[in-house]
């Protein structure tokens, strides 16, 4: 999953980079299309982040795993969403009935070219795709690499969207720059709401599927709720495992972490841990039902009292 994070990243940076090389005819963009794409601070989560003073090694391990978690996925989203933005700054390379374009470019030396095509709908929503083209191979057509929609119509900071990510067109275009790519990311975001949703569907370095879902909320208080599921082979035989790891914190930053395998190779096994740590994200809690590690600290100190993992599915 990292991999495919890593990869989405690599890709949005290299089309913001053309973004800002090129130069477009002499049009405005409608301050309702620069509207209806949230900015990067729009979908930032935040989750409360440790003192330069503590050290790596006093650090509860479910607080890391969470913060990685939330900085990776949400950073991901936060990037095509900021790169999308960037883009309707510039003026309007052309309209066409209700349909508004920029591009394509593309700088000299670039493998592809890229095109942003922004729809006006007639209920004040917005659909947009970000195509590109390979311009390594002679006679190559744009292929869709992110398509999604917009309905800005409940005010400022309180849209909502969904778009879809194809690392495998984005790895077609520019295998160069993308040369790892595969797979397609969908993100479903609500501004109001605070919460942010992936799906991914992928393969691993075997070539096994590989599926995993990821659900972000924050409360208006500044506390939140994570929950990362995937499904793929965690050893044993090529039977699929259910690894969830779902983790929820205050406002003033202590909180609790539980995760589970479950399925494949385990069979009825359940393999749960839990963990929880303070406002100064030290552990105060640990235990497990697979002897992975002694049990430790007071349970009485916990945050969240229970395990609440969502059902195996």
């Amino acid at each position: 999953m990292m991999n495919v994070m890593k990869s989405l990243l690599a890709a949005t940076v290299v089309m913001s980079l053309a973004a800002t090389g090129c130069v477009r005819q002499d049009a405005t963009p409608t301050s309702d299309i620069d509207n209806a794409i949230p900015t990067a601070d729009q979908v930032t989560i935040k989750l409360p982040t440790a003192g330069q003073s503590r050290t790596v090694g006093d650090l509860a391990t479910y607080y890391l795993t969470t913060r990685a978690a939330t900085l990776t996925f949400n950073g991901g989203a936060a990037w095509v969403l900021t790169l999308l933005h960037a883009i309707v700054q510039y003026p309007v390379t052309s309209v066409s009935g209700n349909t508004y374009t920029w591009g394509p470019w593309s700088n000299a030396l670039d493998p592809a070219e890229y095109r942003l095509d922004v729809t006006a709908n007639g209920d004040g929503t917005y659909a947009y795709s970000l195509s590109g083209r390979n311009k390594t191979q002679s006679g190559s057509q744009f292929q869709m690499i992110i398509t999604g929609d917009a309905d800005p119509t409940a005010g400022e900071l309180a849209g909502n969207g969904h778009f879809t990510l194809d690392l495998n067109a984005s790895h077609s275009v520019d295998p160069i720059d993308n040369p790892t790519d595969k797979g397609v990311i969908d993100a479903t975001y609500d501004l109001a709401a605070k919460k942010l949703s992936l799906h991914i569907d992928t393969t691993d370095d075997h070539g096994a599927a590989e599926v995993a879902d990821y659900a972000y909320a924050e409360g208006t208080d500044g506390s939140g709720d994570m929950t990362f599921n995937v499904f793929g082979n965690a050893g044993g035989t090529a039977a699929n495992e259910q690894m969830t790891v779902r983790s929820r914190w205050t406002a003033a930053g202590a909180g609790r972490g539980d995760a589970r395998i479950a399925g494949g190779d385990l069979g009825t096994v359940q393999a749960i841990a839990s963990e929880c740590w303070g406002t100064d994200f030290r552990r105060t809690y640990y235990t497990d039902n697979a002897s992975f590690q002694p049990t430790e600290g007071d349970a009485a100190a916990c945050a969240f009292a229970d395990v609440d993992l969502p059902p195996v599915q």
